[in-house]
């Protein structure tokens, strides 16, 4: 009997093969530095193709040649992964492929004294209360396609994400934060943005900015630099920097074959992380009341804003900045963001929303929702966007105003700076160009100067027509919209929200058209920001 029930022991990983499933097999049982580099390598190649634009999805991106394992997954692998699974996604996939340990947080509550229902956005924060472990056993090995293609998906979420990372024993956070510095930020640190948004670094320059991808509902993959469009927040909630924390199988046993069976995944702890720090979030020279507003970012005696001091750590050697090339590299991020919305903004016209009849009510936060609306609508990367131009805004001053005061790290050589960044401008944004498709099935190119001037008319609603989705305001362009005078008058009282460039998750957006007359408490402001660097550039000439 003994000897039968071996034989089918022995047969049954060839049954599993035979229909498809592969074993995750632990040959490696620790994440050593060497392997987060190598992770870090996987990474940088999978963004640089992005960024290049020569793979538009996850299940592209991997079956192309910038993946180092493409060739080698079966075909019942989705590859398949939203914002917040894009991480964790590429993490498991690396250590499938190499052999390694692998755990994740499986559930999270708030924090003792959260107010908020939805973990996604709580105030205070959440605490790691339950943890799942890839563990193979003396009889079998778990199945890797199962693992990425639901159960890796199923457990994590941006709730995750929104840990600060000081647990590092029992239910420990899958991530630990990051002292600010090239060392600690590198390819595969996470940005976590508490407006519900995760992305993943593959590339940081010589002159300090740094690069992400993220991914989205529809499976697509963008790039994107770092700016102030990340927000800070309270600590608790975990926002700005992260690394996965490196986990390791203790009281495995190895095999002949050189696998490792049972024991435990451990994380590592954090006084043996040479980067784990709290600076990001209190500063280098901390508030000694504890209020994390008022810490301070020290750099050589002077006090910086963190978003200059992130830039100053982050650059190789002393940061020497050229208003125009950085002016240059702000415009190439938002000719990308511009891009990347029109392939979001046809995925909805090609599902056919637009030609859906309008709900009667919006949801009841348009940041943070499902269905539909989560997959196809647009409030959240359009105020990404704002703040980007807002920024780039904010930017041209500081520069300047650094050049007139003689800043030693402002390196321009020219005769007129606003001229030369106006004239920056005008050629970069008329070289950026894209095209939608409208409702007759034409094509309409606009550029980034379009789009800043239409930037408060950019419809974030679904269920509008494409060509108010772009902020059409001529009677030509519109002429193919289909919308109903219903649509029509969804669109313009809309307008208190697409002015508003902060996201907010706690205030009820739940309106019906007859209700949306105007800002309301935490939904919508009455007048827009101000955007316009042609004005200002001219006005400093």
């Amino acid at each position: 009997m003994k000897k039968v029930l071996a034989l089918i022991l022995l047969m049954l990983p060839c049954i599993s093969l035979a229909q498809g499933s592969v074993k995750w097999r632990i040959t490696k049982p620790q994440w050593t530095e060497q392997e987060e580099q190598k992770f870090g390598d996987f990474i940088s190649r999978i963004g640089a193709a992005v960024e290049r634009r020569e793979c538009f999805q996850v299940d592209t991106c991997l079956k192309s040649s910038s993946n180092p394992y493409a060739g080698t997954d079966p075909g019942n692998l989705r590859l398949f992964a939203d914002c917040a699974d894009l991480p964790y996604y590429l993490r498991a996939y690396f250590a499938w492929k190499n052999g390694l340990p692998m755990a994740v947080q499986s559930d999270v509550s708030p924090r003792e004294g959260g107010d908020n229902n939805d973990v996604r956005y709580t105030k205070f924060g959440n605490r790691v209360t339950g943890r799942y472990s890839v563990l193979p056993s003396r009889w079998s090995s778990p199945n890797a396609i199962e693992i990425l293609n639901k159960t890796i998906i199923d457990m994590v979420w941006s709730a995750s994400f929104r840990v600060m990372g000081q647990e590092d024993t029992g239910l420990f956070t899958d991530f630990y934060p990051v002292k600010l510095s090239r060392e600690a930020i590198r390819p595969g640190t996470v940005i976590y943005d508490p407006n519900g948004h995760v992305a993943i670094i593959y590339k940081v320059t010589d002159d300090g900015h740094i690069f992400y991808i993220d991914s989205h509902p529809d499976n697509t993959l963008t790039s994107g630099m770092y700016t102030p469009k990340f927000v800070r927040s309270f600590p608790q909630q975990g926002a700005g920097f992260k690394n996965f924390r490196p986990l390791a199988l203790v009281g495995g046993k190895q095999n002949s074959a050189g696998e490792y069976t049972g024991g435990k995944i451990v994380g590592a702890r954090n006084s043996a992380l040479p980067f784990y720090s709290l600076e990001q979030f209190y500063g280098n020279r901390p508030d000694p009341g504890g209020d994390w507003q008022k810490g301070q970012f020290i750099f050589r005696g002077v006090a910086f804003p963190y978003y200059e001091y992130l830039r100053i750590m982050m650059a190789s050697g002393d940061l020497k900045i050229d208003p125009i090339q950085d002016t240059r590299s702000s415009l190439a991020d938002i000719c990308t963001s511009l891009k990347d919305r029109a392939v979001a903004v046809d995925v909805g016209r090609r599902a056919g929303v637009d030609k859906k009849p309008h709900p009667e009510r919006l949801p009841q936060n348009i940041y943070g929702t499902d269905g539909e609306w989560e997959a196809y609508a647009s409030p959240a990367r359009d105020a990404r966007l704002k703040v980007a131009f807002m920024d780039l805004l904010a930017q041209s001053r500081i520069l300047i105003q650094r050049h007139r005061a003689g800043d030693p790290s402002i390196v321009y050589s020219g005769a007129n700076l606003p001229a030369d960044l106006l004239a920056t401008y005008e050629r970069e944004a008329r070289a950026c160009q894209f095209s939608y498709t409208n409702s007759s099935g034409g094509a309409v190119t606009l550029n980034l100067e379009d789009s800043r001037q239409r930037l408060f008319g950019l419809s974030f609603d679904p269920y509008h027509c494409v060509e108010l989705r772009w902020g059409a305001s001529s009677p030509q362009e519109l002429s193919s919209c289909q919308d109903d005078a219903n649509k029509r008058e969804w669109y313009s009282r809309e307008r208190w929200l697409r002015y508003q460039w902060e996201r907010r998750y706690d205030a009820r957006m739940d309106y019906s058209l007859d209700e949306l007359t105007g800002p309301k408490p935490g939904a919508g402001i009455a007048q827009p920001p101000d955007v316009d660097i042609i004005r200002y550039l001219n006005s400093q000439k």
